[in-house]
């Protein structure tokens, strides 16, 4: 019963759709008529500006920390990085948001958050790195989930493996069409790194 009624919460908490809610609210537009239509941080970055996709971006990592937190502040026997996998999907497929949103990255890191503060970090370092040498925001999202798998293996915890590997999967499958932009040369770079 506590498995089913987490998921719920998480995934509701995960199908907030913080773009949507920044572009309608601080800018009276809707985030999915613009740019690549996507409710995620990055879209919001390059439709909205710095500011907006910063919040966005927050909004988004505080997702996936809460459905790994509430869990924890009711004293459930539950294993909680599995619950936040429910966040990512709300995210990615919002009912909030006719099932449309984001590519489930900041989520997936705000979940490592509420249990590995010290993983998140190495996590955001990675992609900042990542960033700065290559420019683009999903190569830069798909190298940092493979580096936390790998150093995942060195928290002896096999449910945090197997769940950075299913995240990291999610992620990778998301970003197929980023893949197929890349190897083409198309994908966007960020201008302001």
């Amino acid at each position: 019963m506590d498995y089913f009624l987490f998921a719920l919460i998480a995934y509701l908490l995960g199908s907030i759709p913080s773009a949507l809610l920044v572009g309608k609210i601080g800018y009276k537009i809707d985030i999915r008529e613009h740019g690549s239509g996507n409710l995620g941080a990055t879209n919001s970055f390059r439709v909205l500006g710095f500011k907006a996709g910063m919040i966005v971006t927050l909004a988004d990592i505080l997702k996936g920390t809460a459905a790994t937190l509430i869990p924890q502040a009711f004293g459930a026997d539950i294993y909680f990085l599995a619950i936040g996998i429910f966040a990512v999907i709300g995210h990615t497929y919002p009912i909030f948001a006719r099932f449309k949103g984001g590519k489930a990255v900041a989520t997936s890191a705000g979940i490592i958050l509420g249990i590995y503060p010290l993983l998140f970090i190495i996590m955001i370092s990675t992609f900042l790195v990542s960033l700065y040498l290559s420019k683009y925001v999903s190569l830069s999202s798909m190298i940092t989930g493979v580096i936390s798998v790998l150093i995942s293996l060195f928290f002896n915890d096999l449910g945090l493996v197997i769940v950075i590997s299913i995240l990291t999967a999610f992620v990778f499958y998301r970003h197929k069409e980023n893949i197929k932009r890349i190897k083409n040369g198309t994908e966007p770079k960020i201008k302001w790194m």
